[in-house]
């Protein structure tokens, strides 16, 4: 359980300095730039989350939408899929990177091939979630240093165009996107090379077992996705659920083997990986962490919201599939151990036992251990410390 009081800000930073500088000895979860980014941007930073369904990228979206420095977007590639549906996830992969670098550059013109007219924020998925679209220039509902209110938004702010959208977009100094539709990083490196682009690339995973419960929960939410995942592929019904997980899997490790032993120059020091159970069980640390990893600050409202939004009593439904609520984050993320039948968390940790083993969970040997709760099934991160070689070379050593 998180036991947390939250002191004021003077004393929180005296209380976080010791576990954030311990997060960023870490250097395998994050690499420091080697130098400054200057500003061919202009100052702003561009920062992509990069996740997969139903692994806490919601949560992680709004750490970042209710800041008020950020302009938050929640998946601009959603669009792209459902218009383009009869294709791949492969076939796919090139429009959504088109469409997330001219949302990045706040040109939102690439909505016209996606979203008919009217061209109203209301047409954006998931436009309600995002604290700027609810705040001054694009709607004068919420102040940029509140928290937003999602149903208020929707009730007065449906009707602004995209044009008040871009200009909103212009007077943030960050343009932060979640996104769940790259399964590698290779599609995105020509936007690491973009000298309009600074951009940050934080990479979210969370344990497949939870993973397959979630979206046990809201497979039926989900079911277009999972057809352009398998790639339209005529899978049996009781195979694709693990098949899609695989896919997942398999991608969390292409992209984490890239950044950690692979990584060109120009992706150095602009990764960092996050366990969405570090994230829960630490909360302020990680947050701090990822604030200073794009070049933000905590505000008094953000912690106190954080709080709230992880203490709370739910634990989660298949309505709120793509709903952030106040609930008990740390046990959301252990139930999977009480709920999954044995059978099946069997078959996760086969399907994906290359993840598991490269991000730090611990496979269970029976349902006993499943069960325990006092067995800890997560490594920890002090078997995880990478160390960049010299420049040249493309890969990466443990020390």
């Amino acid at each position: 359980m998180l036991r947390w009081r939250a002191p004021k800000p003077p004393v929180l930073s005296l209380l976080l300095i010791p576990a954030v500088a311990g997060v960023l000895l870490y250097v395998g979860w994050y690499s420091r730039p080697p130098f400054p980014n200057s500003s061919p941007s202009e100052g702003k930073v561009h920062v992509l989350l990069l996740s997969s369904w139903r692994s806490g990228s919601s949560f992680l979206g709004q750490v970042f939408n209710q800041h008020p420095d950020v302009f938050y977007l929640m998946e601009p590639g959603w669009h792209v899929w459902m218009s383009l549906q009869k294709g791949g996830a492969r076939s796919l992969r090139m429009a959504v990177r088109d469409t997330i670098r001219s949302v990045f550059q706040c040109d939102m013109s690439v909505m016209d091939a996606y979203i008919p007219q009217p061209q109203n924020v209301s047409k954006l998925f998931m436009w309600s979630h995002s604290r700027a679209l609810c705040s001054p220039p694009a709607c004068f509902l919420t102040p940029r240093d509140e928290i937003s209110k999602e149903q208020e938004c929707k009730q007065q702010c449906d009707v602004q165009g995209l044009k008040l959208a871009e200009a909103a977009c212009k007077t943030y100094s960050h343009v932060v996107l979640k996104e769940v539709r790259f399964f590698e990083l290779e599609s995105l490196y020509p936007l690491l090379r973009d000298p309009s682009l600074d951009l940050r690339i934080i990479h979210l995973v969370r344990d497949p077992r939870a993973v397959f419960r979630s979206r046990d929960q809201s497979a039926k939410a989900l079911m277009k996705d999972s057809a352009i995942v398998l790639e339209q592929a005529d899978v049996p019904e009781n195979e694709r659920s693990y098949q899609i997980l695989q896919e997942i899997c398999r991608s969390h490790v292409r992209i984490y083997e890239t950044a950690m032993f692979k990584a060109p120059d120009f992706l150095r020091g602009r990764y960092k990986m996050i366990r969405y159970e570090d994230l829960v069980h630490n909360t302020l640390a990680e947050i701090e962490a990822m604030y200073q990893f794009v070049g933000l600050e905590m505000t008094e409202s953000l912690q106190e919201w954080i709080y709230r939004i992880t203490h709370g009593k739910g634990k989660g439904s298949k309505k709120e599939a793509f709903k952030i609520t106040s609930r008990n984050a740390e046990d959301v993320s252990l139930a999977w151990r009480t709920t999954l039948p044995f059978e099946k968390v069997q078959r996760i940790q086969d399907v994906c036992k290359g993840a598991m083993s490269q991000l730090g969970y611990q496979a269970v040997d029976s349902e006993k251990e499943q069960k325990l709760m006092d067995l800890n099934v997560l490594t920890p991160r002090e078997r995880y410390q990478f160390s960049w070689l010299p420049s040249k070379d493309t890969t990466a050593a443990k020390v």
